[in-house]
């Protein structure tokens, strides 16, 4: 059972599901006759509005994504938006897996889903789009993107937790400044991520043996991927090297394709160059949907 709220603004509304008695809450914006549904997941300290920010509809996946014909249904993570206050229930990444599947479930009831069902996630939220895309249920996927992450960090955030090992009683290095550098990326009433930021829940930080548990999953994705990093990502190595590393762990897709995007920081879908950017994985989008095969040589290949 789900239940709409009034529209934020023309075609964005809030959408809240009941997911086993956890609600489960949404930003949707749906097309008339979607030629599929794109299931779009926030990363970090942050929640669905991030995919929708206020004041920057130019900005915005789901305004542009519906525009092009595809229902986006932006999911709030398990512990963020309605779901907060319900982390007991959403401790273990399988009850994590497990909730994002059943509110996927819930809001696709009575609603045209066209063609099938594409992931596009960011940071931290590329952790449950990959368990789900590895996940049996996840095998009819049109696709996936993955944007903001990466599986070596880049030399600043090395830099910084070198000088806190070495002197254990600073304090913990605050990222923020490398989440959103370099400033001239975003708009400045985005930059910072003031808008748009929220609690992250408790499990958020807890994310030991992650990478190794990463590669293997990422093995067993059989859907085509789609990888994003941004010209000036800090968080994680980025440029060719970066982009390479994390094609070598998706073994099972039958088509990869890499992609770094100008002028855009860690933050891909608010920098100024959001629009480019959304564009660019939608053409990829509408590729999964018309099931184009792979070029021989598009395999692992750099395209930005």
């Amino acid at each position: 059972m789900t239940s709409t709220e009034p529209e934020l603004a023309t075609g964005v509304r809030r959408e809240v599901a009941d997911v086993h008695g956890v609600p489960a809450s949404a930003l949707v914006a749906e097309a008339a006759r979607p030629r599929a549904v794109i299931v779009a997941v926030h990363g970090g300290a942050t929640t669905s509005t991030y995919f929708d920010h206020p004041g920057h509809p130019r900005l915005s996946l789901l305004r542009t994504a519906a525009t092009a014909g595809f229902t986006v249904i932006a999911l709030d993570r398990p512990g963020y938006g309605s779901s907060a206050g319900h982390e007991e229930r959403l401790e273990a990444p399988e009850q994590r897996t497990d909730f994002a599947f059943a509110a996927v479930e819930t809001f696709l009831r009575d609603r045209d889903g066209g063609l099938g069902v594409f992931l596009w996630a960011h940071s931290a939220g590329c952790e449950l789009t990959v368990r789900m895309a590895s996940d049996p249920r996840g095998a009819g996927l049109l696709g996936v993107e993955l944007a903001g992450m990466g599986r070596t960090h880049h030399s600043s955030v090395l830099a910084a937790m070198e000088e806190w090992r070495r002197d254990p009683a600073r304090t913990r290095p605050d990222l923020r400044r490398v989440l959103w550098d370099p400033p001239h990326a975003y708009p400045a009433d985005v930059y910072g991520g003031r808008v748009i930021g929220a609690a992250s829940p408790s499990y958020e930080g807890r994310r030991e043996g992650w990478q190794e548990e990463f590669a293997r999953l990422a093995a067993r994705v059989p859907v085509p991927v789609h990888i994003t990093l941004g010209e000036y990502e800090r968080v994680w190595m980025n440029g060719p090297e970066g982009l390479a590393d994390l094609a070598s762990v998706f073994t099972g897709t039958p088509r990869l394709v890499l992609h770094e995007q100008a002028g855009a920081g860690h933050n891909t879908s608010v920098s100024r160059t959001a629009l480019a950017y959304h564009l660019h994985v939608l053409a990829f989008v509408e590729e999964c949907a018309l099931g184009v095969p792979a070029l021989p040589s598009e395999k692992g290949r750099g395209d930005g």
